[in-house]
């Protein structure tokens, strides 16, 4: 049996194992999910306490580049105290300088050696679990390089030298001036930071979201009453706003709303000297997707209280 993502997925949530236990566990039981559980907690791999089990949804995102190659990191933690703890962001940027040599997926990074440890990534992040007291996780990650050009980045939020709350990196091919060239990425870094588009450009956007949205405009235009013809006439021309909204480069430009983030980007090749084509975007917020635990505080104050 194929074992899958997701499969290796729900047995990390349930037990709290790490990504490869969690893979070798499904693969030793054919994917048995049961199974799969009692073999984690047979070799002493699935956590006894409940650690693992609760919700990881701070943290901070981390950055790290080198010139035409760039990474950003996830790694979440319970509270925000620990984000703040030095010895989180300390292993939060030794993480992404460990994924800037590596292919950049979230597996490539987990099984790569931590150097200050001699152990891998995936293990160094359980022994600080143990140490700092709480369930921690490497969740995302991203890489960008380009043969020609730069790889900008932009933190936003910042807790310290490159990590924060939101890490975005813009990868620009551009045989011209480095330094201008940076200079133009990291705006147009930011403008994805603040619009979270979902691709460079209109023909990059997921075809199974453009058919959501379509459906959902269809449905709209229905209830017009109108005739079929003008409802498709209508529907097309909610589609192309749609594009020209959520593809970045016919995007209004933050820094200058008066033009599109293409029109920025084809005016900064003067000072750059050479065409630019934008070749990616990855854009990482904390804690984006996590189902965060809902508690009741003062049930919780009542309970400490009673000891």
């Amino acid at each position: 049996m194929t074992v899958t993502a997701a499969m290796v997925k729900d047995l990390r949530e349930k037990t709290g194992a790490g990504m490869m236990d969690c893979k070798k566990a499904l693969a030793e039981t054919n994917g048995d999910m049961e199974a799969a559980i009692d073999w984690l907690r047979a070799k002493g791999i699935a956590k006894a306490d409940k650690k693992s089990g609760r919700t990881a949804a701070e943290g901070l995102v981390g950055i790290a580049s080198a010139g035409n190659k760039a990474v950003v990191v996830e790694i979440n933690s319970e509270t925000d105290f620990v984000a703040r703890n030095d010895a989180f962001q300390d292993l939060v940027r030794g993480v992404a300088n460990v994924a800037l040599g590596t292919g950049g997926t979230v597996e490539a990074v987990a099984t790569a050696t931590y150097p200050a440890t001699g152990k891998s990534v995936e293990e160094t992040v359980k022994d600080a679990i143990a140490t700092i007291g709480e369930n921690m996780t490497l969740r995302r990650a991203a890489m960008l390089e380009v043969e020609n050009g730069v790889v900008a980045t932009y933190i936003h939020n910042a807790a310290g030298d490159g990590i924060g709350k939101l890490g975005v990196l813009v990868a620009l091919k551009s045989t011209g001036d480095k330094e201008a060239l940076n200079a133009i990425g990291r705006q147009v870094a930011m403008h994805v930071a603040a619009t979270n588009p979902l691709a460079v450009r209109p023909s990059e956007i997921d075809p199974a979201v453009a058919e959501r949205e379509r459906n959902v405009f269809i449905e709209q235009s229905r209830a017009s009453g109108k005739p079929d013809n003008i409802i498709e006439k209508m529907v097309e021309g909610r589609m192309r706003k749609f594009f020209e909204e959520v593809a970045l480069l016919s995007q209004a430009f933050v820094m200058n709303p008066d033009q599109t983030v293409e029109a920025a980007i084809k005016e900064a090749e003067k000072s750059v000297g050479a065409p630019i084509e934008v070749a990616g975007i990855a854009r990482l917020l904390l804690g984006e997707g996590v189902q965060k635990e809902e508690s009741d505080f003062a049930a919780e104050v009542a309970a400490a209280a009673k000891g």
